[in-house]
């Protein structure tokens, strides 16, 4: 029986098993990808779009191989306006200096302010979670529906009513509420920090995106990893090393998971973007390239900037002192800034970014660009206060978990633990549900401790 199964000719299905082989069956993405990137790939169009509408199985994964390969040695076309380089040094060159007055927190402060990102990124989170991948026709009616609109507070399963949810497509029963959890239930946004604590403590503050990797791959199922980041870790799997575990078929490379990953390296460079922002580089680079890297750099320098100011606009224009002042994602950001100091309404902002990127594809909903702006109008029109900011973040729909922990951890750095109210906090009860091997439930107060532990003058 073993040789008649030996001999036999082996082949690898093409049912895409938990996305685990996401480049064939989404060429298109990579079409938008690359030509968002200024590559000279649109005379090859037609292409992309025949390989796309073949059914899965070897000839198409044959020729979406072939694509790749052209797209890895596509030049930038000659006209386009940004310059996105991938090299730290090279991103350094194209900064934009901002510097700002800085208060410096006291010991007891800082322990607050640190209290404060942790809880805040958990409760961002937790108020994003229930309606993460809804789309904002759905989403808005809801909240309408519900008597939460303009968002103002968690959706309670008291809300979902069967009645409600027979109005929407999205599928809205079993959802870990506010009202109906323990704790930060598990999700990928808070298991990055405490992983993040974890290379820190495994590896030092010196850790090399190659420690990154064999964390992920010792830490955690594949499963427990999504878009960019899944096809990494398979990635790691083949044997491919940073950068090229981030470049190599992957569609993802400019998504939102690397922004998400960034807080922890602003959590121990408390008054020093620079420091946090080339940590979140060392991170990055394992999974994205270009904006999805200067993502993770923009929100870890944000953080670092929230420690030392409580000025809205010093910490955006501090973080975006660590990327590009010559990519998308600076270009993007102060988009919304300038509209916002120039009188922009808040419904003309949302606006601006849902005509800037379509959230009904994966590439638009998902993307690093449209995510960042969300998180920059959450901020500016939240105007500090941090149940306002978190709604404003969640409410403008696109990633809603992501965007809410990002805010709730800027917000909750500058504010302080004392500066977020009471309703936000009793959900999460000081606990984060991780999927990490070996940790599952992590004491927010005990994670605090560890990164004061972490923080070098």
């Amino acid at each position: 029986m073993f040789a008649k199964i030996y001999n036999s000719e082996i082949k690898a299905t093409h049912n895409n098993v938990g996305d685990l082989n996401r480049y064939p069956n989404d060429i298109m993405a990579e079409y938008r990808q690359s030509i968002e990137e200024g590559l000279d790939v649109e005379q090859y169009k037609d292409l992309f779009e025949a390989v796309a509408a073949l059914e899965p199985s070897e000839y198409k994964t044959k020729f979406s191989d072939v694509i790749f390969e052209m797209v890895i040695n596509s030049k930038i076309r000659s006209d386009y306006k940004y310059n996105e380089p991938v090299s730290l040094s090279e991103i350094k060159a194209l900064r934009k200096e901002h510097k700002f007055e800085e208060s410096i927190p006291d010991a007891q402060t800082l322990r607050k302010k640190l209290l404060g990102a942790w809880t805040g990124r958990a409760c961002g989170c937790l108020l994003g979670k229930p309606v993460e991948c809804i789309r904002s026709n759905e989403l808005i009616p809801l909240l309408k529906e519900t008597g939460n609109y303009p968002m103002h507070r968690y959706i309670l399963s008291t809300d979902i009513t069967d009645e409600v949810c027979s109005h929407y497509k999205f599928h809205l029963k079993n959802k870990p509420y506010a009202d109906t959890v323990d704790g930060m239930p598990i999700d990928d946004d808070t298991n990055y920090v405490v992983l993040a604590q974890k290379i820190v403590e495994e590896f030092s503050r010196n850790f090399k995106s190659e420690n990154v990797a064999t964390a992920w791959m010792k830490y955690q199922s594949v499963f427990s990893y999504f878009t960019a980041e899944r096809v990494a870790f398979v990635n790691f799997i083949n044997c491919l090393q940073p950068p090229a575990s981030g470049m190599y078929k992957n569609v993802c490379r400019e998504w939102i998971g690397a922004q998400i990953r960034g807080d922890y390296f602003g959590y121990i460079n408390p008054g020093k973007p620079e420091k946090a922002a080339e940590m979140a580089y060392r991170d990055a680079v394992i999974s994205h390239v270009k904006n999805g890297v200067y993502g993770e750099m923009f929100a870890s320098a944000m953080i670092a900037c929230a420690a030392v100011t409580d000025s809205i606009e010093d910490i955006i224009l501090g973080g975006l002192a660590q990327i590009p002042s010559t990519s998308r994602l600076y270009e993007a950001v102060m988009k919304i800034l300038d509209g916002y100091k120039n009188g922009m309404s808040v419904d003309e902002c949302f606006d601006v970014i849902h005509a800037a990127y379509d959230e009904h594809t994966d590439h638009g909903w998902c993307h690093t660009i449209s995510n960042a702006m969300i998180v920059t109008a959450a901020l500016l029109y939240g105007e500090g206060d941090f149940g306002k900011s978190i709604c404003c973040a969640v409410g403008m729909a696109f990633d809603t978990d992501c965007n809410g922990a990002t805010v709730g951890s800027i917000l909750g750095m500058r504010n302080t633990v004392d500066g977020i109210d009471e309703y936000w906090k009793k959900p999460v009860n000081n606990k984060i549900h991780t999927s990490i091997f070996g940790v599952e439930t992590v004491d927010i107060e005990a994670a605090v401790d560890k990164t004061l532990e972490h923080i070098t003058d």
